[in-house]
Parts: structure tokens; C-alpha cells; sequence
């Protein structure tokens, strides 16, 4: 219940603010940056977010309180799509809720699809993130740039960032059973230590069903996740196993799961 009325306040504020100047949009800025073509015309570029010291945005799924982010290119010219790539993530705990979170700064590498593969690019958009430190606002950040076939940038510093971002990995073995408010998930299989403390974040594929904060069991090479997935609305719901994302985190390495057997 926690996390629904997290989302309502966010979703709240996020609908007033543009009524008000807001006091906190110095908090984070917001840039892209070029990065290089490949051979297919596709564009490895990269949104660079600077936050204020001790501030904190949120990963594309925040946990149990949080602004998830959100990316709208609409006024792009010679756009098919823009696919992130999102490093791994922190984890933050306060007042018995889990966040998942990027300090300081966030290099968010981007594979920009065009339409006409060797043509330029105008990529032009609005970013719509939170920041956290005492409290917890939305911010909204216009981004905006031309991204020339031979052109090249930040190549360094966008392959250090890929470098993180969780590695891909087979799907896990999932049993259920019923919980007390929906359906209790282990996702189970043999994965490598991942360094120090070991997390893991559930995505459901469904913004009404939501997962609890999983449990991570180690036994030796096998690891177990458990989860309660529930509905925002209460009641039955079926379960999508193809769907579920999980992602494991741990000090030096993670892995990006799609779906369960």
C-alpha cells in the first residue's frame, strides 16, 4: 500500500508543478552527449544527468517510493525509436523502504534508431525524473540535440557506462503459490556470486502489479528470489511469466533475467 501512495503523491505533484516555478529544478541538469554511428546506422549516444551533492534520481523501476522516469522524443525528426541502456543501479534504504538509485551522476547510454539510417538525427525530447534528498521531488528537463552520421563524442566515457549495465542472462526456473494478498514467485537457478551484498529487482511488465521486496536465498551456485506480486486493485490477476524482468545486483557485476520457465 506504501508504494500506491508514493506513486499518487508523485503523480500529484508532478501534475501541479508545472503550475509553479520550481524551486528545485537546480537540483539536476540534464545533456546529451554524441557518442559514435555503427555500421547498421544506428547512434550509441548518452544522457548525462548531474545531480546537486547528496540528491538522487531513481532507475527506470525506483522501488518502494520513488518517481520512475520517463521519456517523451515527440518534436524528433528522423526517429524510430530510443532504446536505454540503464547502468547498474544503487540501493537505498530509509524508513523501511528500499529505493533504487544513481547519486551524483548518471550516464544513461542511449541506442537512438533512425529512420533513414545515414541521415542526421534531431533528437528533441522531455525528460521527466525525480529527486530525492529530505524530500522527494519531480522535475522536468528538455533535452535536445543533432547527432551527425560521422560524428563522434564522449566514446570513452560511454563505453565505461555500458561497461555496467547489467549483463544479459537465461531465464530462471519460477514456481508459485498463493500469498496473503496475490501470488508468492520463487525464481530459481544457478548464478555466480555477484560481489558483496546481493539484490534483486522484480518488474512485472504490468504497472498495476507490483512486486514486494524480494528475498534472496544463496545455496552454494543456486539462487533463489522470492517475491509477492500484487494488484494495484486488489483481487485476481493472471501472471505473465514471459514478462517478468528480473535484475540481480551486486557489488561488481549484474545480470538482466527476461522471463521464467
Amino acid at each position: 500500500m506504501k508504494r500506491i501512495v508514493s506513486y499518487a503523491l508523485a503523480t500529484l505533484l508532478a501534475l501541479s508543478a508545472p503550475l509553479l516555478a520550481n524551486p528545485y529544478a537546480d537540483k539536476a541538469q540534464a545533456r546529451l552527449l554524441q557518442g559514435w554511428a555503427e555500421p547498421d546506422g544506428q547512434r550509441i549516444a548518452a544522457l548525462e544527468i548531474t545531480l546537486a551533492p547528496g540528491w538522487h534520481t531513481y532507475w527506470r523501476a525506483p522501488g518502494d517510493a520513488g518517481i520512475p522516469p520517463s521519456f517523451d522524443w515527440h518534436g524528433s525528426r528522423n526517429l524510430a525509436r530510443v532504446t536505454p541502456e540503464w547502468p547498474r543501479p544503487e540501493i537505498y534504504r530509509s524508513n523501511d523502504m528500499r529505493s533504487i538509485i544513481y547519486t551524483e551522476r548518471l550516464l544513461l547510454p542511449l541506442r537512438i534508431t533512425p529512420q533513414a539510417a545515414h541521415r542526421p538525427i534531431h533528437l528533441k525530447g522531455r525528460l521527466e525524473i525525480g529527486v530525492c534528498k529530505d524530500i522527494c521531488v519531480p522535475l522536468q528537463l528538455d533535452l535536445a540535440a543533432t547527432f551527425l552520421p560521422k560524428q563522434r563524442g564522449a566514446v570513452t566515457q560511454i563505453k565505461r557506462a555500458r561497461e555496467t549495465v547489467p549483463t544479459r542472462s537465461n531465464g530462471l526456473r519460477c514456481q508459485t503459490e498463493a500469498g496473503a494478498r496475490g501470488i508468492i514467485v520463487a525464481l530459481s537457478g544457478p548464478v555466480a556470486p555477484l560481489g558483496g551484498r546481493e539484490e534483486a529487482a522484480v518488474e512485472t511488465g504490468d504497472p498495476l502489479i507490483w512486486a514486494t521486496e524480494p528475498e534472496l536465498i544463496r545455496k552454494g551456485p543456486v539462487l533463489t528470489v522470492r517475491t509477492e506480486l500484487v494488484h494495484a486493485l486488489g483481487g485476481a490477476f493472471a501472471l505473465n511469466r514471459s514478462a517478468l524482468r528480473l535484475t540481480l545486483i551486486g557489488e561488481r557485476h549484474a545480470l538482466d533475467i527476461q522471463g521464467c520457465d
